[in-house]
């Protein structure tokens, strides 16, 4: 995917800063902050897979509450179609619901035991009323299963009666209830069997597809992004430190940080993977309740001088083609694992 974009995005997160107090004593007084998201910016536009990728507890999924508004930004925006989602009303929030859904981790968790398909993906028809009338709630549920590969014999059974894929599609009906235009995959296929992760993977690239939607898919497994994704954007500690074309990243990385995450992926192909280095990271990642100065990945990074401490280097584009959030970023194709 071209660098240069004409359309406009469906999803542009500017400077984006979500915090988490941390509280102590009787009075539960606020002593620190967690900094989980710290200045991030991206787009995402119409059709487009944006990856969100980073080790556990970068704040990847704090980026996708904070979007829905199950959590509040400390400073920053979100513009979705043009509004700005952190200036909204509750009111005017539960109005934009319908065209952002979410698609959690767990298929386990994120089904009431207690309701059955059927209820499970008509309820949204329920709550945002006019957008299926109730006449054609049967046409429109068979529609919806069958798009997802069940059928309507599954939709008075209960999620216990399915397997973790099928709890999964049934996820993804009810997100796709009520015809949106961005869906947020968090972590969506990391539950379950890998044979069952690929089937998942292909139904969601076939559903953009065939419904015009956009992506913006957090995982942590760098082959699963890889698959899917038209670009990807590194996270660590709060921060983006690499963004571009999914090829740009995975062939051309410049970040430190984003070198590191590939050399530690799985090699599939190791006759090929021939004088590839292995980079092992020393030292544990920082409290994002008190990272570092400077670069947030210094502590850890084998390039880091003074001047990572001293000063924040900007996501910028420093001649590669793509930004990079590094003083010291330059290719290094020894690192690429061979991923096939």
């Amino acid at each position: 995917m071209s660098q240069t974009r004409t359309d406009k995005p469906i999803l542009e997160v500017v400077n984006l800063e979500t915090t988490f107090p941390l509280k102590s004593g009787l009075l539960r007084r606020t002593y620190a902050e967690v900094q989980a998201v710290s200045d991030v910016s991206f787009s995402v536009y119409p059709g487009e897979t944006l990856g969100l990728v980073g080790e556990s507890g970068c704040g990847k999924s704090t980026v996708a509450r904070t979007i829905t508004g199950l959590e509040r930004s400390k400073s920053g925006h979100v513009y979705f179609d043009g509004q700005d989602l952190t200036q909204l009303s509750y009111a005017q929030m539960r109005a934009l619901r319908g065209d952002i859904q979410l698609i959690f981790q767990d298929p386990y968790s994120s089904l009431n035991p207690r309701m059955t398909v059927r209820e499970l993906v008509t309820e949204p028809w329920q709550i945002h009323g006019g957008v299926v009338q109730r006449g054609r709630w049967e046409a429109e549920l068979t529609e919806l299963l069958e798009m997802v590969g069940l059928n309507l014999e599954h939709a008075d059974r209960y999620p216990h009666q399915f397997s973790g894929g099928q709890r999964q599609r049934i996820s993804i009906a009810r997100a796709l209830a009520l015809r949106p235009k961005l869906v947020i995959c968090d972590e969506a296929v990391s539950a379950l069997d890998v044979s069952i992760q690929a089937q998942i993977l292909n139904l969601l690239k076939e559903l953009q597809e065939e419904l015009g939607l956009a992506y913006l898919f957090i995982s942590h497994d760098l082959s699963v992004v890889r698959h899917v994704c038209d670009r990807v954007a590194v996270m660590y500690l709060g921060k983006i430190m690499e963004i571009g074309d999914r090829d740009a990243i995975y062939e051309l990385p410049t970040n430190p940080y984003t070198q590191a995450l590939l050399s530690a992926a799985p090699v599939t192909k190791p006759w090929l993977a021939e004088g590839r280095k292995e980079i092992v990271l020393e030292g544990d990642i920082p409290s994002p309740a008190n990272p570092p100065s400077g670069c947030r990945f210094r502590t850890r990074c084998w390039k880091a001088e003074d001047v990572c401490a001293r000063e924040e280097p900007g996501l910028v584009d420093r001649g590669h083609g793509h930004p990079s959030a590094c003083h010291f970023a330059e290719v290094d194709t020894t690192v690429i694992p061979q991923t096939g």
